[in-house]
């Protein structure tokens, strides 16, 4: 080549940066039209191989409308290796409101046991009333009650039936009036013996009986824990049941002081005046002391 302008023999002999001298514009040096040294000149820096020519980049993914799922989006856990995705839990029962028809039907059970429990305790109660500390179970002709206060008076007032003492009865056949054992309740702490003998006997006359009819004739008697018995006549006749003096409470053999209790028998009475005599005749046990009697 010449020393004129023929031209870049070598491609090092390319000046790139000729466009900037006199010499290189005169040979039609052109700036660069994009990369380092020109103004808003951008260098992307990429993959060898990566980009290729003549092709459109591809355009990116359209987001979906609101509320609906992007179909380019994929959750972590669809992913391999990805977190697995939560496992729901048991769904708890619905809780339940309370019981009431249960609580009502509880309520309802305690109060009747209540009233029962009551009702059993008031019935204890006037059971318990109406037994004397000296009476026992009952017979099959005889039973025991609670004992009235007996009087010295052979005759009642009006509405009240008759009672009396050992010391207002008549007495025949060797029984006596004592005071030696302890125990008695008629005034005085009298009582009769000496009834344990055949023939003894004790009468008593009652006056103003206000209506005929069935009553009971109570004797408050002692006994030294062994069975007695007596005879009874009513109005000079023979009753239909004796008087059982038992020992219904059980007291000890020989023992008078914790003897005392009391029995009654059936009796047929007339209005006004009625006579009561009890006896000790043969085939009677008669080893008892009599205290008070009454009519109920």
């Amino acid at each position: 080549m010449t020393p004129g302008d023929n031209g870049a023999s070598t491609p090092e002999d390319d000046d790139p940066f000729g466009y900037l001298y006199a010499d290189g514009q005169a040979r039609g040096a052109q700036p660069p039209s994009g990369g380092y040294g020109y103004p808003n000149a951008v260098s992307r820096v990429r993959t060898v191989g990566e980009r290729q020519y003549g092709q459109q980049p591809p355009a990116p993914p359209q987001q979906g409308a609101y509320g609906q799922p992007n179909a380019y989006y994929q959750a972590p856990e669809t992913l391999p290796g990805g977190t697995p995705a939560a496992r729901p839990g048991p769904v708890a029962p619905a809780r339940r409101g309370p019981n009431t028809k249960g609580l009502l039907i509880g309520a309802v059970a305690v109060v009747a046991a209540v009233v029962i429990g009551i009702g059993m305790a008031m019935l204890n109660g006037n059971s318990d009333n109406g037994k004397n500390s000296d009476q026992a179970g009952t017979a099959p002709t005889q039973s025991q009650s609670s004992e009235p206060s007996p009087s010295s008076s052979a005759s009642a007032a009006a509405g009240e039936l008759p009672k009396t003492d050992a010391k207002d009865l008549q007495l025949a056949g060797g029984a006596t009036v004592a005071s030696d054992v302890k125990g008695s309740k008629a005034d005085g702490g009298q009582y009769v013996g000496g009834f344990n003998s055949v023939g003894a006997s004790v009468t008593w006359t009652v006056k103003n009986i206000p209506a005929a009819g069935s009553h009971r004739l109570y004797v408050r008697y002692d006994i030294p824990g062994v069975d007695a018995n007596a005879t009874l006549t009513v109005n000079g006749k023979p009753n239909q049941q004796p008087v059982g003096m038992k020992n219904f409470i059980g007291s000890p053999k020989g023992d008078l002081e914790k003897g005392w209790q009391t029995t009654w028998a059936p009796v047929t009475l007339v209005k006004g005046t009625n006579t009561f005599t009890l006896s000790c005749g043969q085939g009677n046990q008669c080893d008892a002391l009599i205290d008070q009697l009454w009519v109920q």
